[in-house]
């Protein structure tokens, strides 16, 4: 992995539509990945990667009735270094707001959603990662299926994350599924990097992208830049329009 991959805009969205490779990759449904009786456990390094990751997965699980244990690892407050509009202070309380209303929008029952916020440093993650992968122990049974960040994925948080969840699964017996999310910006279809043997698509009607498309829309804060101290949206349309494609990945 090169260091800090997620520079510039990344692959062009045309060169994964056009990839043969991708439209050749084997599908998965959401019941097989979760079947009756399982718990999906989602490891989410910031509020919004639960929904950039997965969010037509999340759907699936919703209209499944699977009940769905979410794991925050940080808050995110760490998306707008140096900014006075979106100090450390309010991203705190905003990011966790917009990872609420992005769920709702997706069609998720709150009221019975687990969520736990871990309290983690955001960008500070390896620092402290096995203690994240006992806290993350501490909420898992073998019955599990968890759900998180690839390890690979080109973010110090969602790798250390990945590496986290992989370790207390393997403690508990849970079974892990690995999702790329930065991995759409800095790879290309046939990157020998990525464990494309591993890869299984979860096939998205275009409602459950369109409703995709919505949830991500209510992370105002990673949408908006702040051109006072040179900062360019987290979440540019490019790394958007990525994210939306008819199908999510999961490396099984």
């Amino acid at each position: 992995m090169k260091l800090n991959p997620i520079i510039g805009q990344g692959t062009p969205l045309h060169q994964w539509q056009g990839s043969a490779h991708m439209a050749q990759l084997p599908q998965i449904s959401v019941e097989q990945l979760v079947p009756a009786g399982h718990r999906a456990v989602i490891i989410a390094p910031h509020p919004d990667d639960e929904v950039l990751g997965c969010g037509g997965l999340l759907q699936g699980l919703a209209m499944l009735d699977r009940q769905i244990q979410l794991i925050s690892v940080t808050d995110g407050s760490a998306s707008h270094p140096g900014s006075r509009r979106w100090p450390v202070e309010r991203l705190s309380i905003v990011r966790p707001q917009e990872s609420a209303q992005a769920l709702h929008r997706l069609g998720l029952r709150m009221h019975s959603l687990q969520w736990l916020r871990a309290g983690f440093a955001d960008s500070q993650v390896a620092a402290r990662e096995d203690e994240l992968s006992a806290f993350i122990e501490r909420y898992l049974k073998p019955t599990d299926v968890v759900f998180t960040t690839w390890r690979e994925d080109g973010h110090c948080d969602h790798e250390a994350a990945g590496r986290a969840s992989a370790k207390a699964a393997q403690a508990v017996g849970a079974t892990l599924y690995e999702l790329p999310v930065w991995t759409w910006h800095w790879a290309t279809p046939e990157d020998s990097q990525v464990p494309w043997q591993r890869a299984r698509k979860i096939a998205l009607t275009p409602e459950a992208v369109a409703r995709k498309r919505h949830a991500i829309h209510a992370f105002a804060s990673q949408l908006e830049g702040d051109p006072q101290v040179g900062l360019a949206p987290v979440l540019a349309p490019y790394v958007v329009e990525r994210l939306l494609q008819p199908f999510e990945v999961v490396f099984v």
